[in-house]
């Protein structure tokens, strides 16, 4: 029992959750005598590979983890967004997030939760015992919650996030110095709040490791150059956690756990130029900048990761496929994608899903029509450039991935089976013993 558990006369158990941002599980489960404390946990209390959600990317998996609902509840699909019946588009901040936190329910049970580094928490929320947003924040002077710990982070040279422009260096030497550097500091201050012992839900997340995979993961699987100190760095992350884990007081759980797996990235797939190239998007001019450039004619267009929209009528301010014509051309659309071929000669698509199997809620109106999950090697992306090739490559050797999502329990009663995002916030109410409706979630507790 910790000393807050003494101070307050309350035996109620707690949770620790570790976000390790694009882990994969298969990297720690085929190489547990290089990461004995991740393997330590599989074998004390439970783990397994569970699935991220459409569309496995950060800002929309992390809203959906910390809520247990899909996107069309949180509101937010990705890094960029469109305005409702207009071309406009922003990027989600936490205030864009339209679904409770799973630590504003701890809030409102009348427990404490301390919150550092989740992305798309920006700014920090005053609702709760303190909070650190995380990637997307522009600075620390801004992201901490209250006024004293950005004072004591400072003290750590504590940074929100790795220098990302480092890894398009061609030698990563400095790009890995400042990764170490950051989740050293990252750990600092997570051991610190875990050590004061004063809540009841510690949510941190270390998203170097999602950096590192985006620019040495090739390495790691294909035997490159850094393999070595990619290998390196993650014997780091593990003694990081082992430590954390041996910090918790007896009356904590801890949780770790990816929000999407990784793989190599042999090509970048430019979609919005494949379109062009395609008839089904033209430009009002020669040198497009944003989506508000394109012409009356276009069909269809594309978001980062894999998310295509229809033209439509009615919806879009120059829509051009009428609502009668919706399902025809939206097939039309899926069976080009799913026969797309690459370089090499596979398909560059694993499947297409349509909005209505992956989205439901109130802020579907802004949902994707059809989302690409590709095949491993092909990271797909938009951009308005008229002039860029379809198939590229650039200096990120990494890309994300649905499948191979990690999950780690330190419970005796928790079993993974065939999970996925959604259930791990109802998972951590229910160790917390905070109440909550099963319909509240398209998850479901995994204890």
């Amino acid at each position: 029992m910790g000393l807050f558990d003494r101070l307050r006369g309350d035996g109620a158990p707690r949770v620790a959750f570790i976000g390790v941002d694009g882990v994969p599980y298969s990297l720690l489960s085929e190489n547990e005598e290089l990461f004995p404390n991740f393997a330590a946990i599989a074998d004390e209390g439970t783990a397994g590979e569970i699935s991220s959600i459409v569309p496995p990317e950060s800002s929309a998996c992390w809203p959906s983890l910390t809520t247990g609902m899909n996107p069309g509840e949180t509101g937010v699909y990705g890094f960029q967004d469109r305005e409702v019946g207009t071309y406009d588009t922003y990027v989600p901040m936490g205030r864009e997030v339209q679904a409770d936190r799973v630590w504003d329910r701890v809030q409102e049970d009348g427990r404490r939760a301390t919150v550092m580094n989740v992305p798309v928490t920006f700014p920090p929320q005053r609702n709760v015992q303190r909070m650190v947003s995380g990637f997307l924040s522009p600075g620390l002077e801004k992201a901490a919650y209250p006024d004293d710990v950005r004072d004591y982070l400072e003290t750590l040279d504590y940074r929100i996030d790795v220098n990302p422009k480092l890894g398009h260096q061609e030698e990563k030497e400095e790009f890995i110095e400042d990764a170490h550097a950051t989740i050293d500091a990252r750990f600092e201050a997570f051991e610190h709040y875990i050590e004061e012992d004063d809540w009841d839900l510690f949510f941190g997340v270390f998203m170097t490791t999602d950096r590192v995979n985006h620019f040495l993961f090739k390495d790691y699987e294909r035997d490159g150059q850094y393999k070595d100190d990619f290998i390196e760095f993650y014997q780091k992350v593990d003694d990081y956690i082992g430590r954390l884990r041996d910090a918790l007081p007896d009356d904590v759980t801890m949780i770790v756990a990816s929000d999407h797996g990784f793989t190599s990235l042999d090509y970048e797939v430019h979609f919005n130029e494949w379109l062009r190239e395609e008839g089904w998007l033209t430009f009002q001019d020669d040198e497009p900048e944003e989506l508000g450039d394109i012409a009356d004619d276009t069909r269809a267009y594309s978001f980062i990761p894999g998310r295509f929209y229809i033209n439509l009528e009615d919806r879009e301010p120059r829509g051009s496929v009428p609502e009668s014509e919706y399902d025809e051309v939206r097939d039309e659309l899926k069976a080009d994608l799913e026969a797309l071929e690459g370089p090499d000669g596979n398909a560059v698509v694993d499947r297409v899903v349509e909005k209505e199997a992956a989205f439901r809620g109130d802020h579907d109106d802004i949902a994707p029509d059809l989302v690409a999950i590709p095949n491993k090697g092909f990271d797909l992306k938009s951009g308005f450039k008229a002039d860029s090739d379809v198939f590229d490559t650039g200096p990120r050797n990494g890309m994300h991935s649905f499948d191979d999502t990690s999950l780690y329990i330190d419970h005796p009663d928790a079993t993974i089976g065939d999970a996925d995002l959604f259930d791990i916030t109802p998972t951590i109410l229910d160790l917390l013993d905070v109440e909550y409706s099963r319909g509240d979630f398209d998850g479901a507790s995994l204890v």
